[in-house]
């Protein structure tokens, strides 16, 4: 990073805003072209988990190369300036690199969808019937390096 001034140098700043995030963008390669989605995710402090239906481009991509770049971002907001090339960005950021393990056992599953659930409810318990299980993909990113960025940011 070239801006030293502005890195995160805690975990726990980088877990702090993945924790405020709503939107993972998930990056993967389709052949030589980047391929990016904004996902709903969850986190456990160690890895990144997500849920998909069970066939689609994303993970035709996955199954073929499980190497990914995840961010997040949160406390964006403009800060107007007197010039055009005097506007910025008040921003906290994370950015890292993984590798996908697909999570096959129903009951490892339903642990991966409880850690998404929880990231966007206050409720500690959910129920997931048959059915849905046999629609849903669910998978981990196994963090293999992170780093953090602010700008304007407490």
């Amino acid at each position: 990073m070239r801006r030293k001034d502005k890195a995160m140098t805690l975990r726990s700043e980088m877990d702090a805003v993945i924790e405020k995030a709503r939107v993972c963008r998930l990056a993967m390669m389709d052949d030589d072209r980047p391929y990016i989605v904004p996902m709903s995710f969850g986190y456990d402090g160690e890895a990144l988990y997500f849920h998909s239906a069970r066939e689609g481009k994303k993970l035709d991509l996955l199954r073929k190369n499980g190497r990914v770049c995840f961010e997040f971002d949160a406390d964006v907001s403009v800060v107007p300036g007197e010039a055009p090339c005097k506007w910025g960005m008040t921003y906290q950021s994370v950015i890292g690199i993984g590798d996908v393990d697909f999570i096959l056992e129903p009951a490892s599953q339903r642990r991966a969808l409880d850690i998404i659930m929880t990231h966007y409810s206050d409720e500690k318990r959910f129920s997931y019937t048959d059915a849905e299980m046999r629609r849903v993909s669910v998978f981990r990113v196994c963090i293999l390096d992170i780093s953090g960025k602010r700008s304007g940011c407490v």
